[in-house]
């Protein structure tokens, strides 16, 4: 376990696994993981003082991850973080991910609050960023990207934060900005949301969180939504806008029940308001939860699919719209089962079914099966269950997957889904549609004389509709002392073939506070379908998955300066180089650079 703790991740590694894991990148809110990953880093968790909301924002546990560190510590306080070890659920891949964001306290927490505390030890945060976005093609125009944001934090119970951004080549009127402000654990009042927030509840068919792993190298963890109220720190419009709170009543250890409420408003488009009214009821007695979830959205004026296209023919239409839905959970020892039934009032009532059972037949083995069923007419924007497409409308499907760690340094992890569409989809022009998606992924990883070497490989098939693609990856990490060196190699067929080589290179400055990140990388990918996305490490609370397509190379050099312990510079150069004459277009090289500045203070 010492070679384990010495050998724990960074903050930036354990996102960049999350990053590499979700294999729809479209569907992730990759800017509220970061938020919650590096504050939950500032203030590390308390195993002997958390609870399952908070440990749900570690995206990379499962359920039976957080239910066996919850009933650990309840049964016997952690002494250390050694003993993470005798959670048989827990192996060393998940360990190593843990370590950099919980502790060990040796005295139980004092719940209570005050004022002149919250104000002396809270963290301010206040960040000031410049980017230069692909500066070649701004003739004219201002290339200048501009943000700045500020959270107060204390011990993630009292949660403020604001934000004002600019894109680049925008004009005054194109400014972004929001806030939030988050209560938590006040009495009866367990949390207290306002400004941007987000919610989800169930199974997520009628809430979910923007945030959406899909289909996800975490086998174990398909279908699992993070229940609750939360903060929502990103301004891309894809959070609620209002007010929200959930009231907690406990009757000992073994009985909770919880009742939530919200309202939000916010604009759905230029002309048209969104009103919304929420509410959910939980109770949970011992391994048993069942929620009733209703929400109903009105419009200032109907609303409408922007084109008439057959594939959006069961969207919804109109004004106003109720989903209510019921989910329950069961999780005993060896298995845990959980489902949603929920209807959406359309141009009839459709109905959204999900559900699945989770298995550990041994240590050291997860299994995992769903299904799902979406009728044509079932359609809510603000809810996402489990789902091939983006959207839960007119969807049947089965999924079983698989996460093994039994043998010491490996892990074999997969998933098979099977999916039928009655009608039309984007992209698939005819209705009736089978089609299918199967991974299998095998990951090693050992620390021999202070050497961290892993080595991964993926392989995945799908087909949707006359489509279909190959994909591999194939990744080899080696770590010593400050230095890290990862290769990854990608390739795909759909119809033609895509091609990728990447190399990395991370050093840590002993004497002096800086910290450098590097890539180069070339790819051949001629066309669209076979575009390949690898992520690139960027200033903070940023990212970068830019699709490599077409013929060239990119590079970028990312650095951090600690200045002192309440200053820090981020800098960050990209450029991408296209080759001449791999489209009919390109005549000549094109080039395209980024420039990302980002300057934080902490008090």
């Amino acid at each position: 376990m010492s070679t384990l703790l010495s050998s724990a991740q960074t903050p930036e590694d354990v996102i960049l696994d999350i990053y590499n894991a979700v294999t729809e990148i479209g569907e992730a809110d990759f800017e509220q993981i970061q938020s919650d990953l590096y504050a939950i880093h500032a203030n590390p968790i308390d195993l002997n003082n958390t609870t399952e909301e908070e440990l749900n924002q570690l995206y990379f546990l499962s359920p039976k991850q957080i239910d066996d560190i919850l009933l650990y510590a309840d049964k016997h306080a952690f002494e250390s973080l050694y003993e993470l070890r005798l959670i048989a659920s827990l192996s060393d891949f998940e360990i190593r991910d843990l370590l950099p964001f919980v502790r060990v306290s040796e005295r139980a927490q004092d719940n209570n609050m005050y004022a002149r505390e919250v104000f002396e030890h809270a963290n301010h945060e206040l960040i000031a960023r410049v980017d230069a976005r692909n500066i070649e093609d701004f003739e004219g125009t201002d290339p200048m990207y501009v943000q700045t944001r500020y959270r107060f934090d204390y011990k993630r119970r009292v949660v403020f934060g604001a934000q004002l951004r600019r894109p680049a080549g925008g004009m005054a009127q194109d400014l972004q900005y929001g806030a939030y402000l988050q209560l938590n654990d006040i009495g009866h009042l367990h949390t207290l949301v306002a400004g941007n927030f987000q919610a989800s509840f169930g199974q997520g068919l009628v809430f979910a969180q923007p945030f959406h792993a899909g289909k996800s190298m975490y086998v174990a963890s398909a279908g699992q939504q993070r229940n609750g109220l939360r903060y929502y720190s990103s301004v891309d419009g894809n959070g609620l806008h209002g007010a929200g709170g959930t009231f907690r009543w406990n009757w000992g250890k073994a009985t909770r029940l919880d009742v939530s409420a919200l309202y939000s408003m916010r604009r759905a488009n230029d002309s048209t308001w969104h009103h919304l009214v929420g509410a959910n009821l939980t109770v949970r007695h011992k391994q048993l939860e069942v929620q009733l979830t209703a929400a109903e959205n009105i419009w200032s004026d109907s609303i409408r699919p922007y084109n008439n296209a057959a594939y959006n023919a069961h969207y919804f239409r109109g004004r106003q719209q109720a989903v209510v839905g019921a989910s329950a959970r069961y999780n005993h020892g060896w298995f845990d089962a959980f489902a949603e039934v929920a209807t959406s009032q359309n141009q009839q009532w459709g109905a959204g079914v999900l559900a699945g059972s989770r298995f550990y037949p041994t240590e050291g083995v997860s299994l995992i099966a769903l299904y799902r069923y979406y009728s044509p007419w079932f359609d809510n924007a603000l809810g996402y269950g489990f789902s091939e497409t983006s959207r839960i409308n007119d969807e049947n499907g089965g999924y079983v997957g698989f996460d093994i760690t039994r043998l010491k340094n490996w892990r074999f992890s997969g998933y098979g889904d099977v999916f039928y569409f009655s009608g039309v989809k984007y992209g698939i022009p005819e209705a009736g549609t089978i089609g299918y998606d199967v991974l299998f992924e095998t990951s090693f990883q050992k620390t021999v004389r202070g050497d961290r070497l892993a080595v991964s490989g993926r392989l995945r098939a799908r087909k949707k509709g006359d489509v279909s693609t190959y994909s591999g990856r194939m990744q080899f990490d080696w770590e010593r002392g400050p230095w890290s060196l990862r290769t990854t190699a990608d390739a795909n067929y759909v119809n033609s073939y895509g091609v990728s080589v990447a190399q990395d290179v991370a050093y840590n400055f002993q004497r002096v506070p800086l910290s450098l990140r590097g890539r180069l990388q070339f790819f051949d990918a001629r066309e669209w379908a076979n575009r390949i996305y690898l992520y690139e490490h960027d200033v903070l609370y940023s990212f970068s998955i830019p699709a490599s397509y077409g013929l060239g190379g990119r590079g970028y050099v990312c650095l951090k300066w600690q200045i002192i312990d309440q200053l820090a510079l981020y800098f960050r150069v990209s450029e991408t180089i296209y080759e001449k004459g791999w489209a009919t277009s390109h005549k000549r090289s094109i080039t395209r650079t980024d420039l990302h500045i980002l300057l934080r203070a902490k008090l």
